[in-house]
């Protein structure tokens, strides 16, 4: 992505706690076909860094790396609008430094018992710094991460419509099985069913589900012949990939009570409930919002989807940057549709975004909160595409509800607590009765 054309956003998106990603980040998600992009460091130039450590030449492994230090800071990939940029001060780092960092890399790459793959330990050393920061969020996501977390916020990618997961078996060995099928896709068309076990993809056998996504998703061809195994037989079918949309929306009535689930804060997720919103009988007024396993998304979207239900004027969130400045953003459309009532569900998966429109909706909207407590993730990270592909996030910034409350590592407590989850949604239409 040329930065011309690269578009500054913020997320909310959780990533790092294990608790939420092992149960909610599918290996396969909505994504969009990239051209391949050249690495940061060529592999022409790698070859000569095994050999020498000359210092012009360490300087261009350093100014890499120092690269995707500033450009991290300095913006973000994920929706920007009119936030206030990032101050940044530039630091210095020592020729000693340089020095040693390529000591260490060419002592790997020319005396370990095993073959290493040199732009490997670059993103293990990007990745390094990121982590050391200890808060969880802040990260360097290779290529393929990155395009994962694009294609899941930006709601659309070119495949076939399915989500896939690696399960490990008894014996040590793997399968990749049909974990989601999207409506309206080729998987669906296909009948494609979930739990089929993906075995093929043309005459190569499935050593992942990463490997589908590499090979379906961005692969030099449109049609794949998938073999698959369903109940111990074996079936293969061909899928021609195409654009798919990700349903992030889901609704339905109980008399006059209207139910949204949201799955995600995507950048169509505002559209999609807007459609549903008016697809409601005139006789609903009141309004169950179901965002429980939702991890979060677009800071903005957050913003939009409150700002459909929150008076003008009235503060949606609050940012609190390193020096203590805050932020305040209120609605700015009005109310799309009045309900009498409104409850918003949660549990401990409820996080980042989802936790934003829940307090704002209860602290300038008076909605009530059912459920159990959520996961407390109270920051914001910044995120920028490096010209490699990747991605480096970091956290700039702790947001604050429309009171001035963080609930960072706290959570949200509900108004009506509930922890068994079969009863939590009639419970949710009591309150709004």
């Amino acid at each position: 992505m040329k930065d011309e054309k690269e578009k500054t956003k913020k997320t909310t998106k959780k990533t790092a706690p294990k608790k939420v990603v092992e149960e909610k980040k599918k290996v396969v998600r909505k994504k969009v076909v990239k051209e391949e992009k050249e690495h940061v460091v060529k592999e022409s130039d790698m070859q000569v860094i095994n050999n020498t450590v000359e210092f012009s030449l360490l300087e261009v492994i350093i100014i890499v790396l120092i690269t995707g230090i500033v450009v991290s800071i300095t913006s973000g990939l994920i929706v920007y609008n009119n936030y206030d940029k990032i101050n940044v001060k530039e630091q210095t780092i020592t020729d000693a430094d340089y020095k040693e960092f390529v000591e260490n890399y060419n002592l790997i790459l020319n005396n370990y018992v095993e073959e290493i793959d040199g732009k490997s330990l670059l993103d293990a050393a990007i990745g390094g710094m990121y982590s050391a920061l200890g808060d969880g969020y802040s990260a360097y996501l290779n290529e393929s991460d990155t395009l994962e977390l694009e294609e899941q916020l930006n709601g659309e990618y070119t495949g076939i419509g399915v989500e896939i997961r690696t399960d490990v078996l008894e014996d040590g060995s793997y399968q990749t099985v049909i974990n989601k099928i999207f409506k309206n896709t080729p998987a669906e068309r296909a009948g494609l069913k979930v739990g089929d076990i993906l075995v093929k993809i043309d005459d190569t056998p499935v050593e992942s589900a990463q490997h589908v996504a590499d090979t379906v998703k961005r692969g030099n061809k449109d049609t794949y012949n998938i073999t698959y195994i369903r109940d111990g037989v074996e079936a293969t079918i061909p899928l021609t990939r195409e654009k798919v949309f990700i349903n992030s929306v889901e609704s339905k009535t109980f008399d006059n009570i209207g139910y949204i689930k949201l799955d995600t804060f995507s950048s169509t997720t505002k559209d999609q409930i807007i459609k549903e919103l008016d697809s409601f009988d005139k006789k609903v007024t009141s309004l169950i919002i179901d965002v429980r396993d939702n991890t979060g998304g677009y800071l903005s979207a957050a913003e939009d989807v409150a700002d459909l239900f929150i008076e003008r004027g009235k503060t949606i969130y609050q940012l609190k940057d390193r020096s203590g400045n805050i932020s305040n953003y209120k609605a700015q459309s009005g109310v799309h549709r009045k309900f009498n009532k409104i409850a918003v569900l949660i549990n401990g998966s409820s996080a980042s975004a989802s936790e934003i429109l829940a307090l704002a909706l209860k602290e300038s909207a008076g909605a009530k909160i059912v459920g159990t407590t959520s996961f407390g993730k109270g920051t914001v990270q910044d995120t920028k595409e490096l010209s490699s592909g990747a991605m480096v996030k970091v956290t700039t910034s702790y947001w604050l509800s429309p009171k001035g409350n963080s609930i960072n590592n706290v959570g949200i407590m509900p108004d009506k607590e509930v922890k068994d989850e079969s009863k939590q949604l009639d419970e949710a239409k009591k309150v709004v009765k």
